[in-house]
């Protein structure tokens, strides 16, 4: 059962793990240092408590507690207990939802460990917004995707906004980074996949036709900016679009994402 401490300090240095939240590069560099990362609020706490995901430890406020009592008697690790005015000063915002965890990180999986069983895959290139790596693993899961594979430069799914957007979803969708950029969608080809580009290109095709009859599939998913890069768009299988009422040529990332998962789930 997990031990609770009581702390009215902000400067105790056992609270380390959960200061400034909102330094981006400040976090990501303490989280790859510690090899750890944090969940936010209770029903995403309980989802990586329940996923296997070790405890480091746990920051609540009193109210919280009953809520998540059989989670912090399923582990050792110690629950700090402090206002809800300390965590904000700690963390650097408003902890609405009441807890947090500290996690332990686990080594990533192989790309032919991730694949093994997969019909239906979403890579992405280059998507560096944690809200869209978040919102692009709920929406895969949500409509039955097998797998997320990530180029080296894509946004941290392990990030706390990530892990808070997709609601869980990244302790159970199967994922891991693409260790080779220039060569993974023809890598992909070589493993049965057709590679399906969401593009604008001339020579893209309405998506209900590039997936149609396919067994593997693995949609390819571009920056937020860009959209694709060259070498991604020409090396894909297949380049598909999302048709748009007039005056419109594309969609956020993330909602091209969930239409374009849909289609392919009903293929």
């Amino acid at each position: 059962m997990a031990t609770f401490v009581e702390i009215d300090d902000p400067a105790d240095p056992r609270l380390a793990d959960y200061r400034d939240l909102r330094d981006v590069e400040l976090r990501k560099h303490l989280e790859a240092e510690h090899g750890l990362f944090l969940a936010e609020g209770g029903k995403v706490v309980r989802r990586a408590v329940e996923a296997g995901y070790a405890a480091r430890s746990f920051l609540m406020a009193p109210r919280w507690l009953d809520g998540l009592a059989d989670v912090l008697a399923s582990t050792d690790a110690p629950c700090y207990v402090v206002s809800e005015a300390l965590a904000e000063e700690v963390t650097g915002f408003h902890v609405h939802r009441g807890a947090l965890a500290s996690l332990e990180r686990r080594p990533l999986p192989s790309v032919e460990e991730v694949l093994a069983g997969a019909r239906s895959v979403l890579v992405l290139e280059e998507i560096v917004d944690h809200t869209n790596v978040g919102a692009i693993l709920r929406c895969g899961a949500a409509l039955g995707f097998d797998a997320v594979l990530l180029a080296p430069r894509c946004a941290d799914p392990l990030y706390r906004r990530a892990v808070k957007v997709a609601m869980g979803a990244v302790f159970t969708m199967p994922w891991t980074r693409l260790p080779d950029w220039y060569d993974a969608l023809p890598s992909l080809s070589a493993a049965g996949f057709t590679t399906v580009a969401l593009t604008l290109a001339d020579d893209a095709t309405e998506i209900e036709h590039a997936v149609a009859g396919l067994d593997k599939v693995a949609l390819v998913l571009g920056s937020e900016g860009h959209g694709l890069s060259a070498r991604w768009e020409q090396a894909a299988d297949r380049r598909a679009i999302i048709p748009m009422a007039a005056g419109i040529d594309s969609l956020n990332v993330a909602a091209a994402t969930a239409v374009a998962c849909y289609v392919t789930a009903r293929r």
